[in-house]
């Protein structure tokens, strides 16, 4: 209780913590800055090219839209805002930001169909090309974006990034850094398109829910072994001392588990139980027809 009661009081000073000032830590570094400004630039344009075009469908195109603001907002408070440098600082802080990258982020920028939308960003000739390209990589798509090949893949890459060996080597290399913010989002928005837009109807609800369920088993079981561990997991924060908070760094990682364990998996418990309660309506209906 101790260290949550310091991550909401202490927050905005841990915010500060890198450079020890504000305009230091609201710098966005490049390899994250520049592909956000590339997508909503992409984004805006194709927006704008189908707006112009759409006689109807303006409803769907404007809830779109905003779905994918939202998303791009959250996944831009994540890896350029205070937060990501509070996380060079703060293993807490740096979970909340991973949290926030694979399940609100991913989810709503799924949720938002920015396929068609950004595609209408390039010429004639190259939307050609790409639909060829995604054409040709149907079939791999199809078996990657199975439900249960994506809840494994985002497991996989949920416990290999968080073993000390490669997180110790993210924390110390940009690359490495990058390349584990970029698998967190690409198998986050693998497994939530998989879920919200995989195989309709009964089936596909029953086994939504099934694999959400399992996922917050997967990420909680890793979640609470941060939190029970008496000892900090990762040289790299240990070697900080204390955090900006206050927190010792075995405080911290617990504080981190309990961020993945609880808040984690409620959020997947309640996408599982929405798609459980579209599973119990799929059911009624044959028993409806049945009836009469």
């Amino acid at each position: 209780m101790r260290a949550l009661a310091l991550l909401f009081l202490l927050l905005p000073s841990a915010a500060l913590a890198h450079g020890g000032a504000a305009h230091d830590a609201w710098r966005p570094e490049p390899w994250a800055a520049v592909p956000l400004l590339l997508l909503a630039g992409l984004y805006a344009l194709g927006f704008a090219r189908l707006w112009r075009r759409a006689e109807q469908g303006r409803g769907a195109l404007r809830r779109g839209a905003l779905l994918f603001a939202a998303g791009w907002s959250v996944l831009a408070g994540s890896v350029a805002s205070p937060l990501h440098q509070a996380g060079e600082h703060s293993f807490t802080l740096h979970m909340i930001e991973h949290e926030l990258i694979m399940l609100p982020a991913a989810l709503l920028l799924v949720l938002a169909r920015p396929g068609p939308v950004l595609l209408w960003a390039f010429p004639a000739g190259g939307r050609q090309a790409l639909a060829g390209a995604a054409r040709g990589a149907g079939p791999l798509w199809d078996l990657l974006s199975l439900p249960v090949a994506a809840t494994l893949l985002q497991s996989a890459a949920m416990w290999i990034w968080h073993m000390p060996p490669l997180f110790d080597r993210a924390l110390r290399g940009e690359g490495w850094h990058v390349a584990q913010h970029l698998s967190f989002l690409l198998t986050a928005l693998l497994f939530w398109w998989a879920m919200a837009h995989g195989r309709a109807g009964r089936q596909g609800y029953g086994l939504a829910a099934f694999c959400l369920f399992v996922t917050s088993l997967v990420g909680g079981a890793l979640g609470a072994l941060m939190a029970f561990s008496t000892s900090p997991w990762y040289s790299g924060y240990a070697a900080l001392g204390m955090t900006p908070m206050g927190l010792s760094p075995a405080e911290d990682q617990q504080l981190a588990g309990l961020v993945m364990w609880i808040p984690g998996g409620v959020f997947h418990a309640a996408a599982a139980l929405w798609f459980l309660y579209q599973w119990l309506k799929a059911s009624e209906v044959p028993h409806a027809v049945a009836a009469h």
